[in-house]
């Protein structure tokens, strides 16, 4: 008798959602948690003064703070945040007003200078004293086409090095041509000639007693800052710019993002404070200790201080 056949017996499991409906609602919760703290960030520096908004924007257009060497506008990119910054600005503002005064009479007591005094244009700004070696048509500093200086361009420098080395300032030296193209060579335009001409500026000042590290940026722009925007074949385009940076912009312009959100409270400290950033660290467990359990997070209220820690407390499951 013939064994009966086992029947085939097929399971079909309907698919389903897994525990709590499967995991897609966590991806939209961190999405809404990201925009919700996004909000609260924009809404924060909308309440913050000016110059905090400008060093916010600075650190995060420039974050190794390297755009504070560039001295490239006519009238500055402004100044630092504080009272004391400001009293030290002041200072610097009336030395610089001093050499800039200093600097006029002598060239105009040089009767050889005294027919340049058109095309040498000394200002004040907030980045520092912006001396101008502004060309005519017939080419005063440099000859034409070339990076050699003139007679009058290496006299009228050596005059400037001559009071520039005794300051502790640092100096930015620019170059600048106008539209018109250099030649029809290919490997050689107006960006090496306004670079060529920066940096033959730069070694004239040099060997007449500047510093080497005194200069701290030698720029070619070429025809993209130009001095007259709707006359850009008009010969004042063709210049030198030598930048005497105030001290205080020097040192302080590249940290000025990272203070300004330390002391409006980012980082958990009081307002003004100067908190650092290596003064979270004072509160790490150093490799050498015995291990400890760690503390609930209502035991270290430093943590969960500040913004952020207004954050975290308003998360589902965090401890109040």
């Amino acid at each position: 008798m013939a064994a009966k056949t086992q029947p085939i017996i097929v399971i079909k499991k309907k698919g389903g959602h897994g525990g709590h409906h499967g995991g897609a609602w966590k991806v939209a919760y961190a999405d809404f948690v990201t925009a919700l703290m996004s909000l609260f960030i924009v809404l924060w520096l909308m309440g913050q003064s000016d110059p905090v908004k400008k060093a916010v924007a600075g650190y995060f257009n420039d974050p190794r703070g390297t755009g504070s060497l560039l001295g490239t506008t006519m009238t500055g990119t402004g100044m630092g945040i504080g009272s004391s910054t400001a009293q030290t600005t002041d200072q610097n503002q009336k030395e610089l007003q001093e050499l800039k005064e200093k600097l006029e009479q002598e060239i105009a007591a040089r009767r050889d200078l005294q027919k340049l005094i058109k095309q040498i244009e000394i200002t004040i700004t907030p980045e520092g004293l912006r001396i101008e070696l502004i060309e005519d048509k017939n080419g005063t500093f440099y000859q034409s086409g070339s990076a050699q200086l003139s007679p009058s361009g290496q006299e009228l420098l050596a005059l400037l090095a001559a009071e520039l080395k005794t300051l502790p300032n640092q100096l930015l030296i620019e170059g600048h041509t106008d539209a018109a193209r250099y030649s029809t060579e290919a490997n050689y335009s107006n960006w090496e000639l306004s670079a060529d001409r920066a940096n033959a500026a730069r070694r004239l000042l040099q060997r007449d007693g500047v510093r080497s590290d005194q200069v701290t940026q030698v720029r070619g722009f070429a025809d993209q800052m130009l001095r007259v925007k709707n006359n850009p074949y008009d010969p004042s385009n063709r210049r030198i710019t030598i930048l005497v940076k105030n001290q205080d912009n020097a040192a302080r312009l590249p940290q000025l993002a990272h203070a300004a959100i330390v002391d409006d409270g980012l980082s958990g400290a009081a307002p003004g404070a100067g908190a650092s950033p290596a003064a979270p660290r004072a509160q790490s467990t150093p490799a050498s200790a015995p291990t400890t359990p760690a503390k609930p997070a209502a035991a270290q209220p430093a943590a969960n201080s500040g913004f952020i820690g207004k954050l975290k407390s308003m998360l589902p499951g965090s401890n109040k």
